[in-house]
């Protein structure tokens, strides 16, 4: 049996976008995983989406991976993005769109406008 921060590596460095939230992609269970799985759902992201609602060990050990005490958490290319508030931030700033351009993540770049579009 894989321990939980084994399984948390290998997700994270496995995969080139990970988001660590409170229920599916599908169907978020709070609103801060909902926004976060919404705004890379609407950029048309691929995503790994991990459920740490299905098993507390996975739960404790992503924030003691990140050393971050919230959920959800975004990893692009094996590396920790932030959290709701920042994933926002930089969504509005365009960084979440540079940082994708510089990681050779698929999104449509019309969709990201829009929402800056939206919010400005």
């Amino acid at each position: 049996m894989t321990n939980p921060i084994d399984q948390i590596r290998e997700t994270v460095q496995g995969n080139d976008v990970v988001l660590y939230m409170k229920g599916t992609k599908s169907m978020p269970q709070c609103g801060f995983s909902s926004r976060v799985a919404g705004v890379l759902n609407y950029m048309g992201v691929d995503f790994v989406d991990v459920n740490v609602l299905a098993d507390a060990d996975v739960r404790q050990g992503i924030k003691d991976y990140s050393d971050w005490p919230t959920i959800p958490q975004l990893y692009v290319k094996g590396e920790f993005v932030g959290g709701c508030d920042i994933v926002t931030e930089m969504t509005l700033s365009g960084e979440l769109d540079q940082l994708f351009d510089k990681a050779g993540v698929a999104y449509n770049k019309e969709a990201a406008d829009k929402i800056r579009a939206a919010n400005g």
